[in-house]
């Protein structure tokens, strides 16, 4: 035990993981004391990592495995810089890649476990699962001849069975509602789309919206093509909803941005001690320049979002509807390693046309920095505009005059508080449980042939109000220990209702018409659509 504590004590310091960090740059292979390697000479750094990995090797007590040392010391070097510069493991970093890549290789579907059986909420449009001919509702009873239904399944193990390499084979077994037999599919693993784009609909006459959940190297296509939709249809309105958007690609950002701007308009300029400034200008009159524009944020807004929504406010282009973002104005290279892993190293911030920069203040300890989102809901900021505290006293002025703030995140022109209205005892505690989720699924698998007669949402929606599927809800809340008298079911009412309805449409429709559903009572969007619609 003296041993193995000793060691602890001896390596993992921020001087040896330092050692390691260069290590994993050079392939893992221990540097010689001299100092010299192919990147140069260590004298600089008074060649003391060069001397503790030479003594290491050749003096210390046991083996060291630099491979598994290194998953410790990485993240320690990089808590001592900014919170956004982080190490990312082999296992994880082919996930992230996925996400801002816009794609995956698998079978395309979309599922939920429930009563320990895989089910299909829905099958990825352009996806293998799709084109084979697999359904919403269908559910998942064996993977390759190896039962896979009732025996413990976990969320994060049907990736592994249903992802792998591109034109590789997976054989299903799958149970359809209202055939006996098992239906086999044999699908091809293939390319398979990650949507940025959650949704995009006329909201009212003349007036469109679109939901971002992300910047990828997918998401402009995606935004055009949804954009140009709604044009066909009509809209000379937009509301751009980037409320929850963490962000992604700064050039994704950018060339939305470009679609709303006249040419010639600063959009964002970048700069560090190792980056020289970069400007990105508007480049052409955007196809979106007469569109009249609302950008919606809050807390969870950051990155490539706040980008987008201070573009538009510093250049007087539109309104920022909702919250005070999160406050992320660095920006990141993600530098990779032989064993699949990287780190994603800070290397300049980002400015606003203004010459704000909108990074809120950090210390070296994580945890602090995104508690503040917790910290401005304790203080009351996201009901109460006056509660919020700008870091920063400099005056930055829109060409039309406005007052911008630094150092806090993008504050919004018009401020609506978090609607609370509808929170509850009762809400608490069947989330807690997620029996609206639950009950949704329940409730269209057991009504699936007659739901599916329907394309619109509206239909569902009026044959849902003229079953008592509100109180089949109740009496299931009941089951799961949820009673009729915990406090708040009638304050919470119109709130459940809504949700299970969104939920329902979406299972048998898609994402886009699930949006449509919940956006009916969402105050954050009853304010844009009052800014875009002229008053009488």
């Amino acid at each position: 035990m003296e041993i193995k504590n000793s060691k602890k004590a001896i390596l993992t310091p921020l001087v040896l993981g330092l050692i390691l960090i260069v290590g994993i740059f050079i392939g893992n292979k221990i540097l010689p004391v001299s100092g010299k390697n192919i990147y140069g000479n260590f004298s600089e750094y008074n060649n003391k990592i060069g001397q503790v990995l030479g003594l290491l090797n050749s003096k210390y007590v046991d083996n060291v495995s630099l491979d598994s040392l290194q998953e410790i010391a990485i993240p320690h070097i990089l808590n001592e810089l900014d919170p956004h510069s982080i190490y990312i493991p082999p296992t994880e970093m082919k996930d992230v890649s996925e996400h801002l890549e816009g794609s995956f290789v698998g079978i395309g579907i979309k599922f939920n476990i429930q009563n320990d059986t895989i089910i299909v909420i829905n099958t990825i449009s352009g996806g293998p699962s799709e084109k084979q001919g697999l359904l919403a509702g269908d559910k998942i009873i064996t993977i390759n001849d190896s039962l896979f239904a009732g025996i413990g399944i976990k969320n994060n193990d049907v990736p592994k069975n249903l992802k792998g390499e591109k034109d590789t084979k997976v054989k299903l077994g799958i149970k359809r509602q209202g055939i006996s037999k098992l239906l086999n599919f044999e699908i091809t693993r293939d390319d398979v789309p990650i949507y940025s784009v959650d949704a995009g609909f006329m909201i009212k006459p003349e007036i469109g919206y679109i939901k971002i959940n992300s910047f990828t190297s997918t998401t402009f296509n995606e935004f055009i093509q949804a954009s140009q939709n709604l044009q066909n249809a009509g809209m000379k309105k937009l509301i751009l909803d980037l409320r929850e958007n963490g962000g992604g690609y700064l050039m994704t950002a950018v060339k939305i941005i470009d679609e709303f701007l006249e040419k010639d308009k600063m959009i964002v300029y970048t700069k560090g001690q190792n980056r020289k400034l970069s400007e990105f200008i508007s480049t052409k009159q955007g196809d979106l320049k007469n569109i009249k524009l609302v950008v919606l944020i809050d807390s969870w807004s950051a990155s490539a979002s706040e980008i987008v929504a201070g573009a538009i406010q510093d250049n007087d282009r539109g309104t920022i509807i909702g919250r005070r973002s999160f406050g992320k104005g660095l920006v990141q290279e993600t530098n990779f390693f032989k064993d699949g892993s990287g780190i994603r190293i800070t290397t300049a911030r980002y400015y606003m046309p203004t010459g704000r920069c909108i990074q809120k203040p950090y210390s070296k300890n994580p945890d602090e920095y995104y508690y503040d989102l917790f910290n401005r809901a304790e203080h009351g900021e996201l009901e109460n505009k006056d509660s919020i505290n700008f870091n920063d006293t400099t005056n930055y002025i829109t060409p039309a005059g406005k007052k911008v703030y630094a150092e806090s995140g993008i504050m919004p022109d018009i401020f609506v508080p978090k609607d609370t209205s509808y929170y509850s005892e009762y809400l608490r505690e069947i989330n807690k449980k997620q029996l609206l989720y639950e009950f949704s699924m329940n409730y269209t698998d057991k009504h699936r042939l007659k739901l599916n007669k329907f394309k619109d949402y509206t239909k569902i929606i009026s044959y849902l109000n003229k079953t008592k599927y509100f109180d089949e809800f109740i009496s299931y809340a009941e089951n799961q220990g949820i009673k009729t008298t915990t406090k708040g079911l009638d304050v919470s009412r119109n709130k459940i209702d809504n949700i299970l309805k969104a939920y329902i449409v979406r299972n048998i429709l898609k994402e886009n018409d699930y949006y449509k559903v919940i956006s009916s009572i969402d105050k954050d969007i009853k304010a844009a659509i009052n800014v875009l619609t002229p008053k009488k």
